[in-house]
């Protein structure tokens, strides 16, 4: 039973209250609605520096994880004056206002409301229509797991390093593997999304038995897939320092690459990450200080274009229909007809 009482925290400077401090939100840990605003006060500069001034979409659980969730993009009623929103425009043309961090208490306001995970968009509110990151997702399929997705993580920054690029790697709090590529924010979400095909197309053909591009999850098999759809309009990971919504409160975590070949996706959660964080700081801190082009990467797919025909992959079912993309309709299904 959550408690009456309400808990105020100071988050650099600023007073954060807490309600119904002693709510369960991870029954199988005990962890509690303090809980988590204590574990994102003691990320707080790590969590930022991966929200700072975007566009993000809280992932709400009011009643914990065994309780229903929602994805809330339009910035909440009760915002605080201090934080800034930006308009950015879904697929369909519509758009909204969303709440945009620019300071450590948003992320502790956030987590009263019952938001876990945070889903920032790659654009900065100055400039919703370029993305200043090009986010890789390997997602393990039925059959891998977290081993085979770092097998292709390492194979990806051979790919990024020979461009001239630089990757930083996380967990997803799953079995998957993030890598962030801080770009110039000169190119739109289609040539971003261009950049990010190239660059499956290419690890598919390096590790053909362990890497897949398939769209549709009936081609894909026991591989690892690289969800260049990740970099579609509207498509969002995790932050860093993200909460997940697994019974062990497993969190997102920023790594380095010596780490990545001896670390399990369980060993960073809600309870090991702060003394982590304490020791280390964030990792991936030196990020903002790099921002690469994507010629290489859009030179490969031209050439992709040019010497074998291979043009647009399928968008997510929620966009319209695109330029040059192929038909969106299920493998199995057009066999039918």
């Amino acid at each position: 039973m959550a408690g009456a009482r309400a808990v105020e925290l100071d988050v650099a400077g600023r007073a954060v209250r807490v309600s119904n401090p002693d709510k369960t939100y991870y029954p199988a840990r005990g962890i509690t609605k303090l809980d988590v605003a204590r574990y994102y006060l003691s990320v707080a500069d790590g969590v930022l520096r991966g929200l700072r001034d975007r566009p993000t979409t809280m992932q709400r659980f009011p009643d914990g994880v065994e309780g229903d969730f929602f994805y809330q993009k339009r910035a909440h009623k009760g915002l605080p004056d201090w934080l800034p929103t930006a308009r950015i425009t879904f697929p369909s043309g519509r758009f909204a206002d969303e709440m945009c961090p620019t300071e450590p208490a948003a992320v502790v306001w956030a987590a009263n409301l019952g938001c876990l995970t945070f889903h920032p968009w790659p654009v900065r509110r100055a400039d919703t229509e370029h993305p200043d990151e090009l986010r890789i997702d390997l997602d393990p399929q039925p059959g891998t797991g977290f081993a085979d997705a770092v097998t292709v993580a390492h194979e990806l920054r051979a790919l990024l390093t020979e461009h001239g690029l630089r990757g930083w790697p996380k967990t997803s709090g799953g079995r998957g593997v993030h890598v962030y590529v801080p770009i110039r924010p000169h190119w739109t979400f289609t040539e971003v999304r261009r950049a990010a095909i190239a660059v499956a197309r290419t690890l598919e053909r390096r590790l053909p038995t362990l890497v897949t591009s398939a769209w549709w999850k009936e081609e894909r098999g026991e591989k690892v897939f690289v969800d260049y759809n990740q970099m579609a309009r509207d498509r969002t990971i995790a932050s860093p320092y993200s909460l997940r919504a697994r019974p062990r409160a497993t969190v997102s975590t920023p790594l380095r690459w010596e780490e990545l070949s001896a670390v399990e996706p369980e060993d960073f959660d809600l309870r090991t990450v702060p003394p982590r964080f304490a020791e280390l700081g964030d990792v991936h801190a030196d990020m903002a200080e790099f921002a690469f082009g994507l010629e290489g990467l859009l030179e490969l797919a031209d050439r992709h274009a040019a010497d074998e025909g291979l043009g647009d992959l399928p968008y997510p079912p929620d966009h319209p229909k695109m330029p040059g993309e192929p038909a969106r309709v299920q493998p199995s299904r057009a066999r039918k007809h």
